[in-house]
């Protein structure tokens, strides 16, 4: 079963407010995945639901990177993890249920950064 993921650029944090909470339980479900037989279609729910909470965190992560310092490591480190996971987010899940297991850890590992990244800015 092969899903795309959505378009972080059609997605708005006005219309579509952050949820931490919702977020961390995604994530930790997510992480949990894998101790027993590999369900696909869990597998493939799992992963729309973690590139939604991306798509909405890669809106904030860039508008962020954007007000670096340009030049600076920190600017270069933060785009370069930015594009990692972009790249991530894009790619169709796997067909193969190992394989689709690993891709869903990814990308809860991935949400997981951005969500740290839009919590440690919040506090600000």
């Amino acid at each position: 079963m092969r899903t795309h993921p959505p378009q972080p650029q059609s997605l708005r944090a006005e219309v579509y407010p952050v949820d931490a909470a919702t977020i961390s339980e995604t994530i930790g479900q997510a992480l949990r995945t894998g101790a027993g037989p590999i369900d696909l279609n869990e597998m493939a729910t799992l992963a729309e639901t973690l590139r939604g909470h991306i798509a909405l965190l890669l809106i904030e992560a860039r508008e962020a990177t954007s007000q670096l310092g340009r030049g600076t490591l920190e600017a270069h480190q933060t785009a370069t993890r930015l594009g990692g996971i972009e790249q991530t987010f894009r790619r169709p899940l796997a067909s193969l249920p190992l394989a689709a297991h690993v891709q869903v850890h990814q990308l809860a590992r991935a949400c997981q950064w951005l969500l740290a990244r839009h919590t440690a800015g919040a506090r600000r």
